[in-house]
């Protein structure tokens, strides 16, 4: 088939009806539900710029077994240049929609790509299972599918396994010679109402006695016995306007608890079975943090980038960037842009060969990255509220310069520095709310908290994983200045030639 058309896209979506609920109410078709229709339309923006000829070279390649196009994260890298190309494809794809959609389809296509690589990894399980996971790859490139994924266990009891909570956690149930039956749940699946499918796997730190947990498999959305929740979404009617809610009515992922109730996966579509060591292994054996790791940070440089400059933009609005305070503040943010672009390029500069004849981005800048982000992204929020301060508060509705009543007061009070107008500064402080200080704002701010892990124990993993060698040669070559022990000389036994020295 090769790449899909947006139209495609939603195509597929209604031709595969799935169980799907939203405040308390069964959704009938995703594509056309005020909850999911903007997001979806979004996602289709990102299909047809990969068949559009402009941007048709950027986002995609031809797989030489097929003579076909495919996405570009898709694409085994074989050199730094190939590497340059997956970034330049997820920064396009990114840019069209400011950094804001953290799991737009890039992401688990390039996991998956990761995977299909490391076949012989999931070959220790058997051999079957690494022909799985390449036949997977194969078939959702060759159908340019969407993924959604769900790693985490629900929030229960943090204090138990999951073999303690077992009526609550995924796990297999039954075992047959057609497939597994699978029972429980994950979250949080982002944008798994409107996916094509879902890939599951877990992450590690799995203990030997959860075993029936140790899974990895693919399903459809639409397959029966798998069904999910979403969370309130910021708007049900559609009716909010887009001059107050100008990124939240386009780009909100609605997430959802994904719940599978006695679902069948046939064996061609289990990647893993209950193999807590290779479970384990996954993320430290395979390129998959590499290769999520070099979108994500790509994604998060367009976020950093549009964030940072709507900062700036409020700043400028009301002149605030005349003190020599606030030009700090924006000095320091503008600081995490520059980050994110070093710790991308030297990633691919200092790209590390596979032993499948490919090469991968190298971990430790990437992971440097994921860790600065949780703390870096909230500062930018932070600067975006302190600037703009009491301003959020009395910002009036678009409803209200449509009011000839009420004409020359919204002329007059809300204009900005320079000339600005109010109706234009209006609609930057409804751009820069959406974004900081709304729900929507909110979710961007915990998204990026948390997308890559507890970063207490990711960034502890920078210290376990260092490699220090150059480090403690530093040190160990300084030490050596100190030489050993010896007594100390007494000034009286000293002789007048002696004295210089002192």
């Amino acid at each position: 088939m090769g790449v899909r058309s947006g139209q495609q896209f939603i195509d597929g979506l209604k031709d595969n009806p799935r169980d799907v609920w939203i405040n308390g109410e069964k959704v009938g078709d995703v594509t056309t539900h005020p909850a999911f229709s903007r997001i979806v339309r979004q996602l289709a923006r990102l299909y047809d710029a990969q068949v559009d000829p402009a941007t048709r070279d950027v986002l995609t390649y031809v797989v030489a077994e097929t003579g076909q196009r495919a996405g570009m994260a898709f694409m085994p890298a074989k050199t730094a240049a190939d590497l340059r190309r997956h970034r330049d494809a997820y920064y396009h794809w990114a840019s069209m929609n400011f950094g804001l959609m953290g799991r737009s389809p890039d992401f688990l296509n390039v996991s998956l790509l990761a995977f299909a690589e490391a076949r012989e990894v999931f070959a220790r399980g058997g051999q079957r299972y690494a022909d799985n996971i390449v036949k997977y790859y194969e078939y959702v490139r060759d159908n340019d599918l969407f993924l959604s994924h769900a790693l985490i266990t629900p929030q229960n009891d943090r204090t138990k396994s999951s073999s303690d909570q077992q009526s609550l956690h995924m796990r297999v149930v039954k075992e047959t010679a057609e497939g597994i039956y699978v029972q429980g749940a994950r979250m949080v699946a982002t944008l798994g109402a409107v996916a094509d499918e879902v890939l599951m796997y877990c992450l590690p730190g799995i203990p030997e006695s959860d075993a029936d947990y140790a899974l990895s498999f693919a399903v459809k959305v639409s397959d029966p016995g798998v069904r999910q929740i979403c969370r309130e979404p910021y708007t049900l009617d559609g009716q909010r306007s887009d001059f107050d809610h100008p990124l939240s009515n386009n780009f909100e992922e609605n997430d959802s608890l994904l719940i599978f109730d006695n679902a069948f996966v046939p064996w061609e579509r289990v990647f893993m079975y209950r193999d807590v060591a290779l479970n384990n292994a996954l993320y430290t054996e395979t390129a998959l943090r590499n290769y999520s790791a070099h979108q994500t940070n790509t994604r998060a440089l367009v976020k950093m980038q549009f964030a940072v400059g709507v900062a700036m933009a409020v700043a400028r609005s009301i002149g605030a960037d005349k003190f020599l305070h606030v030009q700090r503040m924006l000095g320091e943010i503008l600081n995490g842009v520059e980050f994110l672009k070093s710790g991308l390029v030297r990633s691919e500069v200092e790209c590390e060969p596979t032993a499948y004849g490919t090469v991968r981005p190298a971990l430790a800048p990437l992971q440097a990255l994921r860790t600065f982000l949780p703390t870096a992204y909230p500062k930018v929020v932070e600067a975006i509220q302190t600037v703009a301060a009491g301003g959020f508060m009395m910002m009036p509705t678009g409803a209200d310069f449509t009011v000839p009543e009420l004409a020359a007061d919204t002329k007059l009070y809300y204009q900005g520095a320079g000339g600005m107008s109010s109706l234009d500064r209006a609609r930057l402080f409804k751009l820069a709310w959406d974004l900081s200080g709304e729900a929507f704002g909110t979710r961007l701010l915990q998204y990026e908290r948390y997308y890559a892990g507890d970063p207490v124990r990711t960034t502890a993993s920078n210290y376990l994983q260092v490699q220090d060698e150059e480090m403690m040669r530093l040190v160990n070559q300084a030490l050596a200045l100190a030489g050993d022990p010896a007594p100390r000389a007494s000034v009286s036994s000293m002789q007048p030639n002696d004295l210089h020295v002192i």
